[in-house]
């Protein structure tokens, strides 16, 4: 199997997955295979909505829809294109999934196939009845992933390199229980938005989706903003009003009221609208329903803390702050070549040798 076969396999699979976008799912029966996994997969989502209540069909969908504008052809080529694939004999690298969002573990999986090694995948009890369904999917597309991709529920074993996504609790059992492979260990990481106060509502709007998509479970929402001094939050409150219908979400709802109640009797200082409080707090991981500021007093003092807290952080949301910073409103649309943490997949995979 050379590397067109793999990004054909790749390619048809976001062809599938066209099929299923916030706008409604519509069947395409010029679709290969689409008589056998069709229905199947709508069964999958059903599934998955009832195992976790995080996911909704509205976020199960944009979460396919995104990846089937990342598999096409012209964007798998861009991605692959500055690597040189030279596996002569593949290895089995095991991949530890989290499970906040839809299909989190997807780019590490297709990252390991894009390089021509097996996958082992140990997926969270969360979000585990996607991934295998499309994998079959790849297999009946491109018989040559048959016996490349394996799941497990039990203890990982047979395997020569992991990729491993956790907390910062768990990060340090998977530093330990790995100490002998090569590995990625990746650990809790938020998103931020720096906000000037000359922002327009629609850059404000375009930032209640990375704010409120996956109902900000995702590590590429953004969790804290930063504002400038006397910043008035009447525009910014303006522009989130039109993600009030999340508060008729009960997960959502019951963490409103929850963490609402905690914040007034601690007597914590804070702005509420009735689907969102906004607290000033140094920390960047915040709890759902609450978005966390901190006011700055220069653009470069605050360069020089990002810069010393970039451990801590995956995105940047901004306009003209840093050359890496990310528009409002795409977070959560990565390209196949925005690694988690900077940290490049592919070329990790390329050295198991």
């Amino acid at each position: 199997m050379d590397l067109q076969q793999r990004i054909n396999a790749l390619t048809h699979l976001g062809k599938f997955l066209s099929q299923f976008s916030t706008e409604g799912i519509t069947r395409n029966d010029a679709i290969l295979h689409n008589d056998v996994f069709f229905e199947g997969f709508q069964h999958q989502m059903k599934l998955a909505s009832e195992t976790n209540g995080w996911f909704t069909k509205e976020n199960i969908c944009f979460a396919l829809e995104g990846w089937s504008q990342q598999l096409k052809e012209n964007q798998i080529k861009q991605w692959v294109s500055k690597y040189t694939f030279h596996i002569e004999t593949p290895k089995t690298i095991a991949i530890v999934m989290a499970g906040n969002i839809p299909l989190v573990g997807f780019h590490d999986f297709i990252s390991v196939l894009i390089s021509d090694h097996s996958v082992l995948v140990k997926q969270s009890s969360n979000d585990k009845h996607l991934l295998p369904y499309l994998a079959k999917y790849l297999e009946y597309v491109e018989p040559g992933f048959r016996n490349r991709i394996r799941f497990t529920e039990g203890k990982l074993e047979n395997f020569d390199a992991v990729i491993a996504t956790g907390s910062n609790n768990t990060a340090r059992y998977f530093e330990y229980y790995f100490k002998d492979k090569p590995s990625i260990i990746r650990k809790n990481r938020n998103s931020i938005a720096i906000l000037t106060g000359k922002e327009n509502e629609d850059q404000l709007k375009a930032l209640s989706e990375d704010i409120f998509r996956y109902y900000g479970l995702g590590c590429r929402n953004v969790s804290k903003l930063y504002v400038p001094k006397d910043y008035d939050f009447e525009l910014f409150f303006k522009a989130m009003y039109n993600w009030h219908p999340i508060i008729h979400q009960n997960k959502y709802a019951n963490n409103y009221d929850y963490n609402k109640a905690v914040y007034l009797m601690s007597e914590f200082q804070m702005l509420e609208n009735g689907f969102l409080m906004i607290k000033e707090d140094e920390s960047f991981a915040s709890p759902i329903a609450t978005l966390f500021y901190e006011y700055y007093d220069s653009k470069a003092a605050l360069q020089t803390e990002i810069e010393n807290k970039k451990d801590q952080i995956q995105c940047v949301v901004a306009s003209g702050f840093k050359a890496s910073e990310i528009e409002f409103g795409q977070t959560q649309l990565p390209n196949l070549w925005d690694y988690a943490d900077d940290v490049d997949t592919i070329s990790f995979a390329l050295t198991i040798c």
